[in-house]
């Protein structure tokens, strides 16, 4: 999966065209990566048997674009070396000797196995992975929150979620997000995992966020938030129109990896 998405840049494009518009068909498709239908036809294939992308005839859609994220082993794939691009610029930025809750999601995940080498961390995490990770470095302490732990991630939601982070009170707050809309709000799938994250941001002196470039413009059922509930963004290419207004409104400090 990996590989598919790492060493074949047409078939990113042509998926993130796809998420940009929630569906297309395969004569757009071929005119705007400007290769044969035929092309484009192999290209569908490989994505559907993937997951990513569901066909239809004569075209392709996002599956379940605004009610259903992908599957964790789909999104971790996604665009893994941009991922990879944000978390080093995220960790370079996070001090030694502060404290920091990490969010559900696979940027996060690649957050913690950037801050592998820092020294005296508090980490708060409701994600598994984050804290299986972290735990490994003798110079973090990791608390976990309780409550539901989701089975295809490994998130931990809920209300004894919300609680429990609501006790502390951070120097940043890292988290994901599974699309910001054109119209500068944040957006996610589960209603019980936004519920969390705006706990999280709540009990931050500071919010990060780490998005990728497929997360602009990609529609999402639930609101987290307007962009101004954030004060850092960290991506891996520069965000297309209308972003870079909406952000410079909000005020918030963009970083490129």
């Amino acid at each position: 999966m990996t590989e598919l998405y790492n060493s074949n840049p047409r078939q990113l494009l042509l998926l993130q065209e796809v998420q940009r518009r929630s569906s297309a068909t395969v004569e757009e498709l071929a005119a705007f990566l400007g290769v044969t239908l035929q092309t484009v036809r192999r290209d569908v294939q490989r994505l559907s048997e993937a997951g990513v992308l569901t066909r239809f005839h004569g075209g392709v859609r996002v599956p379940n674009s605004t009610t259903e994220n992908l599957a964790h082993q789909q999104r971790e794939a996604l665009n893994a070396d941009g991922k990879t691009r944000i978390a080093q610029a995220v960790a370079a930025q996070v001090p030694h000797n502060c404290s920091l809750i990490l969010n559900i999601g696979t940027t996060t995940e690649a957050i913690a196995r950037a801050l592998m080498q820092h020294r005296g961390l508090r980490i708060i995490t409701n994600n598994l992975n984050v804290a299986a990770t972290l735990s490994s470095n003798p110079d973090c302490e990791v608390i976990v929150a309780g409550g539901v732990v989701r089975g295809r991630d490994r998130g931990i939601i809920g209300e004894a979620a919300v609680d429990f982070i609501r006790q502390f009170r951070v120097d940043i707050a890292l988290i994901g997000i599974s699309g910001i809309e054109s119209d500068g709000s944040l957006r996610d799938y589960d209603f019980r995992e936004v519920k969390v994250a705006q706990t999280i941001m709540d009990q931050a002196r500071e919010v990060w966020m780490a998005a990728d470039h497929s997360k602009f413009g990609r529609p999402a059922m639930v609101e987290v938030g307007p962009l101004s509930r954030i004060d850092r963004l960290f991506t891996d290419a520069p965000p297309p129109d209308p972003f870079p207004r909406l952000l410079q409104e909000a005020h918030v400090r963009c970083t490129v990896a």
